[in-house]
């Protein structure tokens, strides 16, 4: 049985030959560094087979990276090994012998990453890796170094860091070393601060000079010849079995993955052609590198496939969904959660649904001479699919950057079925507590609820816990969404409106709050995303109960630092008491489309900007004619938003209606 969660290498990683060069880098990331002093102390993992310790003094596998949270990192295969793929915000290592560290006022850190964006800045330049030390409430943020632009190179890389050791404020402890326990946060010992999607081979922690100096190690090797082909002007490729239609995609027959095409497939009333797989697996090819070749950069590509839920799969344990893809050129195959699969239930009806799968290489798998995205796997029976189209979601300055062309394919039709709740509420003086809950008391995130208000209606609150005459400070709120209220967290991104009531307290004028870090997913891949700082609610101190309220456009119900579900956790910079929260889903589709339940709680003079789907599928959005002053603008990207205007059309009654064909994604919003 394969572990889902594995990224499988089949191919032998290419040698670098260092030659004379012997003791100044480039050096190969088949063996230690040749600058390394054996004597010294050193702690390592290496993520896969190699690299042995050269002395007794160097302790393999005594350090683990930790996985969970807002720093989760999955098994990946990149040119020849298999490694580590930050997926959170952060890549936190337990060292088990960190406390021989206590003595030492600096600490080498030696890693091998690849080499990619993820080392440098959004706008491509050198930025300085921070390093996260000690354990609440003492914390300390060495700077650890820079890495030049040359390391962008898609190769393995040793790279050398190196931070000071500092002492906690008795000036004796160190950060590392000196605390119990793993003597980090979170279970770890040192954590690397803001490094999404970095790829990492090796870690290791040594005496300063262990590995050698930062001049000799931190030189690269020159990037590989440019793809002879940069990224077409396309992002879709489709093949419709039952119209008999198909642009650059095509069904494999080959090997293990032959199929039959079949007619009158379905229930009455909708019979189709489609193509039925004789084993396990279905592929598709795409034919004159339509999309791309092997050698470009690995993007998210995004299926969107119509399959028959045949009543003969009633309880039976049919899966169907994504299998194998390719993750480079050279032969790293991933593997798509099995447990993402759609299990089928026997229903007699055409399913239409979509899946994303990040950081795809269009080599593919058993794709022979075409080019390929996913394969796909259909378990314990073989289901028939009458069309499928791929997307590639293409990045950076491409023409075509930010568009998802298959935007109306969701992956759960239940969101527009109203099959899951629209609001959840918490009310701490009501005690109504529907589907919304206080969330864990601990660490960053510790409250106390008591009484709270004007001295005329006092209120029972929760507020952050910090110990009553100490100086304000960062602190956070967590709310658990219960029972699911709102739907299970594997459903498509959600629109979430949140109000909030809080108490304006006068004694806390000019002190702020705001939904802050919360689960997002972008280009197939769970990720931690940041509101702005626009969002932040400041105190007035009316003396007053007040409402906030705020909209975030692409919310996954997983949570950050809570469970089993929550939204986005509240950054406080004080005592800030609330009383109320309600949290509303502003559904894209369905029954509820584009109904906001927390339209009380808006600010006096923000209309509502709804959206709907036309009879001719074409996107119509409508705002109060009585909304003067406003504008409509779309983006294409919330990552990095360029807003431009939208010129409205003839109103509608008492709306002012703009009727939009739209092609990839967008996101729209009135301004005054």
């Amino acid at each position: 049985m394969r572990n889902s969660s594995k990224a499988v290498c089949v191919v032998a990683s290419i040698l670098v030959s260092v030659g004379l060069r012997a003791q100044t880098g480039p050096f190969s990331p088949e063996d230690w560094p040749a600058t390394i002093d054996k004597t010294k102390k050193v702690h390592y993992v290496v993520t896969d087979a190699g690299l042995a310790p050269p002395s007794e003094t160097w302790l393999a596998d005594e350090l683990q990276v930790l996985t969970g949270g807002d720093q989760t990192t999955q098994d990946f295969c990149i040119r020849g090994h298999n490694c580590k793929k930050v997926i959170g915000a952060y890549l936190n290592v337990l060292d088990r012998s960190h406390t021989e560290w206590a003595d030492k006022d600096t600490i080498d850190i030696l890693v091998q990453v690849y080499g990619n964006a993820a080392l440098f800045a959004a706008n491509g330049n050198p930025r300085n890796f921070v390093f996260l030390t000690g354990a609440l409430p003492d914390l300390n943020f060495p700077v650890g170094g820079q890495i030049p632009v040359e390391a962008n190179n898609k190769q393995w890389n040793w790279v050398l860091f190196r931070i000071v050791n500092g002492t906690l404020p008795d000036g004796v402890t160190r950060y590392v070393g000196g605390a119990p326990g793993p003597g980090g946060v979170n279970g770890g010992t040192i954590r690397f601060e803001g490094v999404g999607n970095l790829i990492v081979r090796v870690i290791a922690f040594g005496e300063e000079g262990a590995f050698g100096t930062l001049e000799a190690i931190n030189l690269f090797s020159p990037a590989p010849p440019p793809c002879d082909l940069a990224e077409p002007a396309t992002n879709l490729a489709r093949v419709d079995l039952n119209a008999g239609t198909a642009n650059h995609l095509q069904v494999i027959n080959d090997g293990d993955q032959t199929v039959t095409f079949v007619q009158d497939i379905g229930p009455a009333g909708d019979k189709r052609k489609a193509v039925v797989p004789t084993g396990t697996f279905l592929n598709f090819g795409i034919t004159d590198n339509y999309l791309g070749k092997p050698c470009n950069d690995p993007r998210a590509v995004k299926v969107c496939v119509d399959f028959y839920d045949d009543p003969a799969f009633a309880g039976v344990g049919v899966r169907f969904g994504p299998d194998a893809y390719a993750l480079d050129e050279g032969g790293c195959i991933g593997i798509y959660p099995a447990d993402q699969r759609v299990e089928l239930t026997g229903s007699g009806v055409w399913i239409q649904r979509s899946w994303t799968v990040p950081a795809v290489n269009l080599k593919g798998v058993n794709a022979g001479t075409l080019t390929a995205g996913p394969r796909f796997a259909s378990e314990n029976g073989q289901v028939a699919v009458s069309r499928l189209q791929l997307a590639v979601l293409r990045e950076g300055d491409h023409p075509l950057a930010g568009q998802d062309p298959l935007a109306g394919c969701v992956q759960d039709a239940n969101v527009c079925k109203g099959v899951y709740g629209d609001s959840a509420e918490l009310d701490l003086v009501k005690d109504i507590r529907d589907g919304l809950d206080l969330g864990g008391n601990g660490g960053d995130q510790e409250y106390i609820v008591e009484e709270a208000g004007p001295a005329n209606d006092r209120r029972m609150a929760v507020r952050s816990l910090q110990d009553e005459g100490t100086a304000p400070r960062d602190w956070y709120l967590n709310f658990s969404i219960t029972g699911e209220k709102l739907g299970p967290t594997s459903q498509d991104i959600a629109r979430l409106a949140i109000c909030v009531t809080y108490y304006d307290d006068p004694n806390l004028a000019g002190r702020q709050f705001k939904p802050e870090v919360y689960s997002t997913e972008r280009g197939g891949q769970s990720q931690y995303a940041f509101t702005p700082d626009s969002l932040f609610v400041p105190l007035e101190g009316t003396d007053t109960w007040r409402t906030a309220y705020w909209e975030i456009p692409d919310m996954k119900f997983g949570g950050v630092n809570q469970g089993p579900q929550a939204a986005a956790r509240f950054y406080l910079n004080d005592k800030i008491f609330i009383t109320r929260v309600r949290y509303a889903v502003i559904r894209p589709c369905g029954p509820m489309a584009g109904v906001n339940l927390l339209e009380d709680c808006k600010p006096i003079g923000q209309p509502t900007l709804g959206i709907s789907r036309t009879a001719d599928n074409k996107v119509r959005l409508f705002w109060p004619l009585t909304a003067e002053g406003f504008i409509l603008q779309e983006t294409p990207s919330l990552s990095s938003p360029v807003w431009t205007e939208v010129p409205p059309g003839p109103p509608e009654g008492d709306q002012q209606v703009a009727i939009l064909t739209v092609t990839g994604t967008r996101f729209y919003r009135l301004v005054k």
